[in-house]
């Protein structure tokens, strides 16, 4: 008994101390495992063609990089121009929108505070919440950086880590768990990223059109889409403004219908579901059926909680609570029928 207790022991401490040692890893890991986990059916459909599985590893690594890592690169760099060389008129443009303005007495809070706005204080907070996200991406970058590296590795010993999770884990070996789990994920993965690349073309055409970056508001647009609720209104409603604010009505209003009704209600509202459905029965070979509220919900507190890596993290948790939740009742189910 007394060896039993100091090997227990040991065991604690040396978790403690693994677990001390690679915290700074730590996220960096559990995102690129999930994102791993999300695209294991790509990897199994690869190793049709592809034998050798370091290959397979690294073309996923690369494609990884390129779909997801490269625009947010792209991004930063190009954003970061613009903060250089941002011109604070433009926010007193959009600001003098307000003396035009008719606004109903019975909306008196949001009078107030519309014409209560001050330029140089919008144009202050501007610059300083810039200034601030672009030093905070060296650490964004370092962590895209490390995933990246952990996601080869992962795809690398996929089988092998599959395998000893199996076999620790009480579960049987035919468990739907992780089934259930590479499913859902893989459903929110795709159906995301698509969406997103989808919203982001949308928008880059219009914006082109007018003489801006398409490339760049694409980006940003397909980012924004991730938001809940107000999603690309973040990015057309200022484009619109500043449209308005410079004299180009008839661009100010073409661009906000086309946001609104091409985008919004046409492509959220009946393309995004189709390729969910598309996602689910032909990508993912999976029917697992996902409550839209419930990923709703885990995106926002994954955001809320964890950042921009949220957005993964939270329908993986959410996933993995109601995988177990799934599975605990079956077995009470094979206990009641054994009863």
């Amino acid at each position: 008994m007394t060896r039993q207790f100091f090997l227990l022991g040991l065991f604690l401490l040396v978790i403690y101390g693994v677990w001390y040692l690679y915290t700074p890893f730590l996220l960096p890991i559990f995102v690129a495992s999930l994102l791993a986990l999300a695209t294991s059916n790509l990897n199994k459909y690869l190793e049709k063609f592809i034998r050798f599985k370091t290959l397979r590893a690294l073309i996923m690594t690369l494609g990884l990089g390129l779909l997801f890592f490269a625009p947010i690169v792209y991004a930063t760099n190009a954003s970061t121009q613009i903060v250089n060389n941002f011109d604070p008129t433009v926010v007193d443009k959009i600001i003098g929108l307000k003396d035009n303005m008719h606004i109903p007495d019975s909306l008196g809070f949001a009078k107030e505070y519309i014409k209560g706005l001050d330029p140089q204080e919008i144009t202050k907070n501007i610059v300083t919440f810039a200034s601030t996200t672009l030093k905070k991406s060296a650490g964004f970058f370092k962590d895209m950086f490390l995933i990246l590296i952990f996601y080869f590795f992962v795809n690398l010993y996929s089988r092998e880590l599959t395998k000893f999770l199996k076999d620790i884990l009480p579960f049987d070996k035919n468990s739907p768990f992780f089934q259930e789990i590479s499913g859902v994920m893989s459903v929110v993965f795709y159906s995301t990223l698509l969406t997103a690349i989808l919203e982001g073309a949308l928008f880059a055409i219009i914006v082109m059109f007018f003489g801006y970056d398409g490339l760049l508001f694409g980006i940003l647009y397909g980012f924004a889409s991730l938001i809940p609720v107000i999603g690309g209104l973040v990015m057309w409603l200022p484009v619109s403004l500043y449209e308005y604010a410079s004299g180009n009505i008839s661009s100010a209003i073409i661009i906000a219908i086309y946001s609104i009704v091409v985008i919004s209600l046409i492509a959220d509202t009946f393309i995004k579901p189709m390729i969910i459905k598309y996602v689910r029965e032909t990508i993912t070979k999976n029917a697992t059926k996902i409550n839209e509220i419930v990923i709703f919900f885990s995106i926002i507190a994954g955001l809320t909680t964890y950042g921009f890596w949220g957005m993964v993290i939270g329908p993986a948790i959410t996933t993995f609570f109601i995988s177990l939740a799934k599975i605990y009742q079956v077995l009470l189910d094979e206990e009641k029928s054994h009863d």
